[in-house]
């Protein structure tokens, strides 16, 4: 039994071909690569100059080493499956319009190239941009600015270029682009040429549109002096729109009254920055600006702290933006602090039209961290049509608001706990009323009438805050602000219109007012400070974008011009 099974042992082995040392068997065939096929890709078109991308190849029989050929060139390719690959197509390669194929290929042995499927590089039709419009079209020298650009044809890949070179560009909407301007850009008055270029073939250079680099702030609207008299302050809307309101800062001479400008203008970021106001004990600045009222999230009341020695503004974060204190628009038309400073309140315009938009007419009410100057809001309170001035009287008891479009002061007492304002009553004024002052004895006040060219004349209720009626006096043309000096015997207004400031005395014992004179000031005065000191004053005119500074004659109320200062 044994021997048979050797014998078969013996003939299997030699069958098999079985060897002993230094024999070998024979080597199994190599494995060979499939050929590839492209099914699709993503994406399979792009415009002409975009920006680089990944390119997805969906397919079969993808391995290993499979390389993504695009336009000719095998690229570095991604391997995901056997079925899907990525590999990143270079701007350099999609920046001119036309057509390139794309394959796969798979390594040897076997393998090969696969399909191929274009990919289209597109241009775009009428691709030469055009600029209408710049936001804002000028600003002050020395201060960096995101610049708005409306216009047609802009794309994606839209570049900005400030008189020639490139700037960081976004495309904001359709047709807009915001552009970051350096401050080495604006580094001194001049003008700079903006374009924008679209790359490809179809593309090119717009028309230029001149940025004006000024050598201040344009179109100040309002001007506040400090309590100690040495420093004064300017807002100014700016020019061309775009967010391009500006505070200027000065020191003033104690001897002669002339201001020195400290540094650029702070930069509000902000539309129609419209009021600045000083806190009673010179630490904060509050500056007012409404926005647009077409565009509601503008609007803002932004808090600075003052240098105690220099005068500069640095502004904080406890300003109120784009929201009102009730959440809706605050389109911010002026701020005033109570004596305390402890408390602050800001005519809300609401939105235009009356209503829309969830805003209305309101006065905002905040308190004021004595630390920081921080603004809490602790409501608000509704007030006529088209609130505009604010006031509080010298004792903190009453605040008065004036509305422009129903033509009227509301009244209100302030519960000196909470700061807040409770409505008790309006009265009638002139057409169009702009600006309200109550006398330092707090037994008088004044409203300034733009539409119907005159001041309003009231005695005050010491104990309700009651306005009384005692008249109007005629005034320059377009009044929009009325000032009383601190000694309480003389009157400023400044009339828009007519480029001059009318002056006048206060009676003493009934409030009314006598004309003295009239003197010229700038171009389209806004408002007027006097000095805490009472022998100075100042007026900014925001057609001539400086201030015109005066000197008081302590006896008559009679001002002198002494010189002008840009804004």
């Amino acid at each position: 039994m044994r021997r048979g099974i050797l014998s078969i042992s013996f003939l299997l082995a030699s069958l098999m071909g079985v060897g002993g040392c230094g024999g070998s068997a024979g080597q199994p065939p190599s494995k060979s690569n499939p050929t590839p096929t492209v099914i699709s890709i993503s994406p399979n078109s792009v415009a002409a100059g975009a920006a680089a991308f990944t390119l997805t190849v969906s397919g079969t029989n993808y391995v290993t080493g499979s390389m993504i050929v695009f336009g000719g060139s095998a690229l570095a390719t991604t391997f995901v499956s056997s079925t899907e690959l990525n590999a990143s197509i270079p701007a350099s390669s999609i920046a001119a319009a036309g057509d390139s194929t794309v394959t796969v290929t798979n390594p040897a042995p076997g393998g090969g190239a696969s399909n191929s499927i274009t990919f289209t590089v597109f241009g775009i039709a009428s691709a030469i941009p055009t600029i209408s419009v710049l936001f804002p079209s000028c600003a002050p020298a020395g201060n960096p600015l995101q610049l708005e650009v409306v216009g047609t044809n802009f794309e994606p890949n839209s570049v900005v270029r400030w008189n020639g070179s490139e700037r960081s560009t976004a495309q904001n909407a359709v047709n807009g682009l915001s552009a970051q301007i350096l401050a080495s850009d604006v580094a001194a008055a001049g003008t700079a040429a903006v374009t924008v270029f679209n790359p490809g073939t179809d593309g090119g250079s717009s028309n230029p549109s001149t940025f004006t680099i000024t050598t201040g702030a344009v179109d100040p609207q309002s001007i506040a002096v400090d309590p100690a008299g040495k420093f004064a302050y300017v807002a100014s809307e700016g020019c061309g729109g775009g967010s391009g309101g500006y505070v200027s800062m000065y020191t003033i001479n104690p001897t002669t009254g002339a201001l020195t400008s400290v540094g650029p203008p702070v930069p509000t970021n902000d539309e129609f920055t419209d009021a600045v106001t000083v806190d009673p004990f010179g630490k904060f600045a509050y500056v007012a600006s409404s926005g647009d009222v077409w565009d509601i999230d503008d609007g803002s009341l932004l808090t600075y702290s003052i240098n105690p020695t220099t005068g500069a503004l640095t502004a904080t974060t406890g300003g109120i933006v784009d929201t009102g204190g009730n959440g809706i628009p605050g389109l911010y038309n002026s701020v005033a602090l109570d004596p305390s400073g402890k408390f602050a309140y800001a005519p809300d315009g609401g939105a235009f039209p009356e209503g829309s938009f969830g805003g209305s007419p309101s006065v905002s009410m905040f308190g004021v961290d004595s630390t920081t100057g921080a603004l809490t809001s602790i409501g608000v309170i509704a007030a006529g049509t088209g609130p505009d001035s604010v006031t509080v009287d010298p004792a903190g008891k009453f605040a008065y608001v004036t509305n422009l479009s129903s033509n009227d002061v509301s009244i209100y007492t302030i519960d000196v706990t909470t700061g807040a304002l409770a409505s008790t009553g309006t009265i009638a004024t002139g057409t169009a009323p702009l600006s309200i002052v109550v006398d330092p004895s707090g037994k008088f006040a004044y409203v300034a009438n733009s539409g119907s060219n005159d001041v309003s004349m009231y005695t005050i209720n010491a104990t309700t805050g009651a306005l009384t009626s005692i008249g109007t006096i005629a005034v320059g043309t377009g009044p929009d602000c009325v000032v009383v000096d601190p000694s309480g015997k003389f009157a400023y207004v400044a009339n828009f219109g007519s480029n001059d400031v009318s002056m006048y005395t206060i009676d003493v014992t009934t409030g009314a007012l006598t004309p003295t004179g009239t003197i010229a000031a700038g171009q389209s005065p806004t408002s007027i400070a006097i000095h805490p000191s009472a022998k100075f004053a100042y007026v900014t005119n925001s057609a001539s974008n400086n201030i015109s500074m005066f000197s008081i004659d302590t006896a008559t109320g009679a001002l002198t011009l002494f010189g002008t200062i840009g804004s």
